[in-house]
């Protein structure tokens, strides 16, 4: 598969950008990289004269093929690996990867699976609801006096390196097709439901253990066949706990 395919592979996905400018900004750079398409979730009132002002006639298509969405859940089900992005370090927000290595992760997947890179409003970035969902977290490094990184810089960063390293990854092997994010959602509820029924999880903050769970499939990296064992697997367990308790 040729680098521009696998880039076109690639969308951004634009969790609640406060403003039209920097929404046209993005279309820009994703132009300019090749990238997919740009989803825009729970903004859907953006200036679209503001848009274009920032994005250039050139870009125009990727403004009007925008796809907005109310939830993160609807913009990202049909994708198979997400790269969340953050300035915010701390434990339950990693483990952290840079631009480049998340950039060979996206290229090396790309070629059989449809990636999403994933940014967070201007003023607060993603919060830890946000990235639960991703696979792998982005920092960029800056100098410690300015963390913070414009969003439309953030986009294109990580889309150039992405721009790069379809061109030095080797792409040509098929890599494994892997579960969409719609089916890892599914059996981490009932994964959830199930554990909390048997007492592994404290109900009242079930999400504390999950996150290490997310963590664990999101490195061992699921097909969607293999969702449906561990699916039946919790399911005979479900099964089986009830035939006890009779």
């Amino acid at each position: 598969m040729s680098a521009e395919n696998i880039t076109g592979n690639i969308s951004i996905v634009l969790f609640r950008p406060k403003h039209a400018g920097n929404v046209g900004a993005v279309a820009r750079a994703a132009k300019n990289m090749g990238m997919g398409k740009i989803i825009v979730v729970g903004a859907k009132d953006l200036d679209r004269e503001e848009m274009e002002q920032r994005s250039t006639h050139l870009a125009k298509d990727m403004l009007d093929a925008i796809q907005y969405t109310d939830t993160l859940r609807e913009a990202l089900s049909d994708f198979q690996y997400i790269i969340g992005t953050t300035a915010r370090t701390g434990r339950a927000r990693g483990p952290f990867v840079t631009p480049r290595e998340a950039a060979r992760k996206a290229a090396s997947r790309a070629s059989q699976n449809k990636i999403a890179l994933l940014f967070g409003p201007e003023d607060t970035g993603l919060a830890n609801e946000q990235l639960r969902f991703c696979h792998c977290v982005v920092t960029i490094p800056t100098s410690r006096e300015f963390t913070s990184v414009n969003l439309s810089h953030a986009v294109m960063i990580l889309c150039y390196e992405i721009f790069l390293a379809t061109r030095t990854t080797d792409t040509s092997s098929d890599g494994p097709r892997l579960a969409m994010s719609s089916e890892l959602e599914g059996m981490y509820r009932q994964m959830s439901e199930l554990l909390a029924r048997v007492g592994f999880l404290n109900r009242e903050n079930p999400e504390y253990w999950m996150l290490d769970i997310r963590r664990f499939f999101s490195r061992t990296g699921l097909s969607s066949r293999e969702v449906k064992i561990v699916r039946g697997i919790c399911r005979q367990i479900e099964w089986y706990a009830e035939k006890g308790n009779k």
